[in-house]
């Protein structure tokens, strides 16, 4: 059990009420179906707190969720996943084929539960290690800029002016005023004019700098910040050749430099880095299916026979910081443990969406042409579901405790046709309901990502001040229902494409648009479907 879940993801927290709750933030209706899983995910809880010889007895009980396409099947799936932090893949049936015939062997689906697994378990590893990542990787960019400096002050003067700069006028001036405090203001106006003469020579010849300054002073508009550059450059200076070499900044001088990194002044600054050259290890040496089947991380094996390889590239500071926060986020995270915990939490809590069952429903001819993979397909998933030991790159999943839940539109086949023993591994059957003009209609304005919201905060980024009323809101949702009903139903994804049949004027001149305010009210939608209202034929190519 994962003690370190936070918030949904801890779900032993969760009651199936407050998982029904939650879902119906993003799902409108199909509460049958949202108590199925609910049950479902707190048995997995349940399962977890028995004797070890009890658990291994128990059993998930598989789902099987029947209903036409466009009414939440897969995103009742996806969202009991995120609620969860669980490992999840939806896959299709109709992608996978018997052994023996060309496409991809079910055990695949595994492999890609295992993959799912490993990117959750280490996204939550970095995410511990982050804040001593990013430090470790700030630290690399900082050694990068003082060098730059170093070696490079005119360039980076500007960032630097108001500091380093500013600190040496400050030094200079500080050891005038120590040696004539009664000339200390008629020295600070000769300073950004003039140059600098009796206690600011004495200044000057105790930093090291040339006594003969007055020349130099005439090209110095900036005054005393810009006398230690003009010195180091002086012919007669006694120490001419240690001081052309690159200036040396101290830790107070390094600290400086880390305040502007961190308020943004060096972002847009391009540094070299060395990188990891990933392309130049990218062999392979079978085809995708081969590599499948034999489970094999041919890239780690490939990787420790070959050396490492670097590249240079040329980034913005900004960019860099990512880049090397990540490699230092990689270097702190024990990938071991990781696989070890992502193999486990794959066969604890893994969730396999199986979509388009019903594709492989049936066996014999279809339409004259003999479809002898169907049935074979069936027989490859059934020890899966059964539980099996599936051999990945990361090591071996049992499926014994993997939660499938099984979902397809069943128009032309029914759950029957598919052979008994699949059938009975999914004991749990849902019917989900077709979506009608009022579950439309709630679907626009309830649930938490509504296409409403999203097309507003879409048009607010041009300006736009976008607002649904009422009735027009209900317009939308009747003509989506309408046109379900008489050309294909695809259910709510109707919507999306009534939304943007309405909004296509506005999305095209949003940028142009003189008036800033859009009230999208029944007149306006009607306005901008009438041609479908006057040809419902001509719907079936539109919408």
């Amino acid at each position: 059990m994962d003690k370190d879940t936070d918030n949904h993801g801890n779900f032993e927290e969760l009651l199936p009420r407050q998982i029904v709750e939650e879902l119906d933030r993003y799902i409108v209706g199909q509460n049958e179906a949202k108590r199925a899983v609910a049950v479902a995910l707190r048995n997995r809880y349940r399962r977890e707190r028995l004797p070890k010889d009890m658990r291994s007895e128990v059993v998930p009980k598989n789902i099987m969720m029947i209903g036409p396409t466009g009414v939440g099947k897969t995103e009742i799936a996806r969202r009991l996943a995120k609620l969860t932090k669980a490992p999840f893949v939806k896959v299709e049936a109709t992608k996978y084929t018997e052994v023996g015939y060309v496409g991809r062997d079910v055990e695949s689906m595994i492999r890609d539960l295992a993959e799912a697994a490993v990117h959750l378990v280490a996204e939550e590893y970095k995410a511990k290690v982050r804040d001593k990542a990013k430090s470790l990787a700030l630290e690399r960019i900082l050694d990068k800029i003082v060098k730059m400096v170093q070696d490079n002050y005119d360039d980076y003067k500007n960032c630097l002016e108001a500091d380093l700069a500013a600190e040496i006028t400050n030094d200079i001036e500080a050891v005038a005023e120590t040696e004539n405090a009664e000339n200390n203001a008629d020295a600070k106006e000769q300073s950004a004019d003039a140059a600098p003469q009796g206690s600011e020579k004495k200044a000057a010849e105790q930093l090291g700098l040339p006594e003969d300054l007055e020349s130099l002073s005439k090209l110095l508009p900036g005054g005393f910040g810009n006398l230690l550059e003009m010195a180091v450059k002086s012919q007669g200076h006694p120490n001419e050749q240690a001081k052309s070499s690159p200036k040396k900044l101290d830790a107070e001088d390094r600290e400086k430099l880390k305040k502007l990194l961190l308020a943004g002044s060096f972002d847009s600054r391009l540094i070299e880095i060395e990188v990891d050259d990933n392309a130049a290890q990218d062999v392979q040496l079978i085809s995708n299916a081969g590599i499948e089947e034999l489970g094999v991380n041919f890239s780690e094996i490939l990787g420790g026979l070959l050396p490492k390889r670097k590249k240079k590239r040329k980034l913005s500071v900004s960019e860099a910081l990512e880049i090397m926060e990540s490699e230092e986020a990689d270097k702190l995270v024990d990938f071991d443990v990781v696989k070890r915990e992502a193999i486990e939490r794959a066969e604890s809590r893994g969730i396999v969406f199986l979509d388009e069952i019903d594709k492989i429903a049936g066996e014999g001819t279809h339409g004259g042409n003999p479809d002898v993979s169907r049935g074979g397909v069936q027989r490859d998933i059934l020890p899966i579901v059964e539980g099996s030991a599936i051999n990945t790159k990361y090591g071996i999943v049992h499926t014994d405790h993997i939660l499938f839940i099984a979902a397809g539109a069943f128009h032309e086949t029914k759950p029957s046709e598919l052979i008994p023993e699949l059938q009975g591994r999914f004991p749990i059957r849902v019917n989900l309901t077709s979506l009608g003009e009022k579950d439309l209609q709630r679907i626009l304005v309830e649930p938490k990502n509504a296409l409403t919201r999203q097309y507003e905060a879409l048009l607010a980024v041009e300006g736009i001040e976008l607002s649904f009323t009422e009735d027009g809101i209900a317009e939308m949702a009747r003509m989506a229902a309408e046109v379900n009903a008489e050309t294909d139903n695809i259910g709510a994804r109707r919507l999306h494409t009534i939304m943007e049949r309405v909004l296509d004027k506005i999305s095209f001149d949003a940028a142009e648009l003189s008036e800033k305010k859009v009230v999208i009210d029944s007149e306006y939608v009607k306005q901008q479907l009438s041609d479908v209202v006057e040809s419902r034929d001509l719907s079936k190519f539109i919408l």
